[in-house]
């Protein structure tokens, strides 16, 4: 007979707990290379967003997500079945038009075949969908679930643009409750889109975001609100709202905008203000989520009305793959600088209903 304190023993001998590094300033990037794994840092995301337009006519946004988790315990084994990373996988259609919102997800631990994400250049995979950085510098998107076929091209236009101050994406206060945050905010992208065997040419424009760190939220705060724009005038701008449980706005919320040459501005908590004007609740979770947005850069003389393309475009994730939370196309029209703009966009809310706080 086998004791289980022997067992025990013989277990924790073999377990050590990986001790990871935190996001803090003064990190340099290197393309490439960063846009390969972090393994030194416990969480890792590569997000893909975009606007297809097909040769018939039809209207989809697209997010295809891959996240890298490392674990607490990591077995002392030098296997390559040794299991130090567990990888989560989104992937979404909104067909515009419609108004069919689809959306499926994996779950896999990391092995060969199974799920990777490579070090030293961009070769991320969750069984067959995949994201890769080709020789001449593309990126190629595939993602097959469901009867849905998503199979893209993507080709920067302009460089990537770094997040936050001195390499860091603050969002909490304290050091490391950040991340290491860039995107690449202008892609044209080119490929197909299949449903149910029924394939069409699509072009369009994406949005790629990847950060990395270890841990990003404090303990009073839910969520947050994400937005990304590409506008008619060649730029863009993203900001994020860190949303706080007793309510409120935390001051470590920022944003940058990207001028039409690439060239990045950081934006302040206390540059620009969000408005939500209306609630949607979901059917499948019940969460109830803030709708129709205002956003404004007072001294910039900008003022954005944003508005979803459909309503339901909630990630209804179970909680092995995740927690629930909402990832729309929308479209954009206002005063850019004092201008009449039009644009596009997504929009991302994170921490909305009972016990669907992000874990990270």
């Amino acid at each position: 007979m086998i004791y289980p304190a022997l067992i025990a023993a013989v277990w924790a001998a073999q377990v050590t707990e990986p001790v990871y590094l935190r996001a803090l300033p003064g990190y340099e990037y290197a393309f490439p290379r960063d846009h390969g794994a972090h393994p030194d840092y416990k969480l890792e995301w590569w997000y893909y967003t975009g606007h297809l337009d097909a040769e018939d006519g039809r209207r989809f946004g697209y997010e295809l997500t891959f996240f890298r988790i490392g674990m607490d315990s990591v077995a002392v084994n030098p296997s390559a079945w040794n299991v130090r990373d567990l990888h989560v996988a989104h992937f979404a259609l909104s067909e515009i038009d419609s108004g069919r919102f689809r959306f499926f997800e994996r779950v896999n631990r990391e092995g060969p075949g199974i799920a990777r994400a490579s070090v030293d250049t961009l070769d991320v995979a969750n069984g067959s969908w995949t994201a890769r950085l080709d020789d001449d510098g593309g990126m190629r998107l595939r993602a097959y679930a469901g009867g849905v076929l998503l199979e893209l091209e993507l080709r920067a236009t302009k460089p990537p643009v770094i997040h936050g101050v001195d390499g860091v994406s603050q969002k909490a206060d304290g050091a490391g409750q950040a991340s290491h945050y860039y995107s690449m905010t202008r892609m044209s992208t080119a490929g197909l889109v299949s449903i149910d065997g029924q394939a069409v040419a699509v072009t369009g424009e994406s949005w790629m975001d990847h950060e990395f760190g270890t841990n990003q939220l404090a303990d009073e705060q839910l969520g947050w609100d994400w937005f990304s724009f590409q506008l008619d005038n060649g730029e863009e701008l993203m900001l994020y709202q860190m949303r706080l449980a007793g309510g409120g706005i935390d001051a470590n919320s920022s944003g940058t905008i990207v001028a039409e040459d690439g060239a990045a501005e950081h934006l302040t908590s206390g540059d620009f203000t969000v408005e939500s004007l209306r609630d949607w609740e979901s059917d499948a979770t019940g969460a109830v989520y803030r709708l129709d947005w205002i956003v404004s850069v007072p001294d910039l003389d900008t003022r954005l009305v944003v508005t979803p393309l459909m309503d339901n475009q909630e990630m209804a994730t179970t909680r092995s793959a995740g927690f629930p939370y909402w990832e729309g196309a929308v479209r954009v029209e206002g005063a850019w600088r004092g201008q009449p703009v039009r644009g596009r966009g997504y929009v991302e809310l994170t921490g909305y209903g009972e016990g669907h706080r992000p874990d990270v």
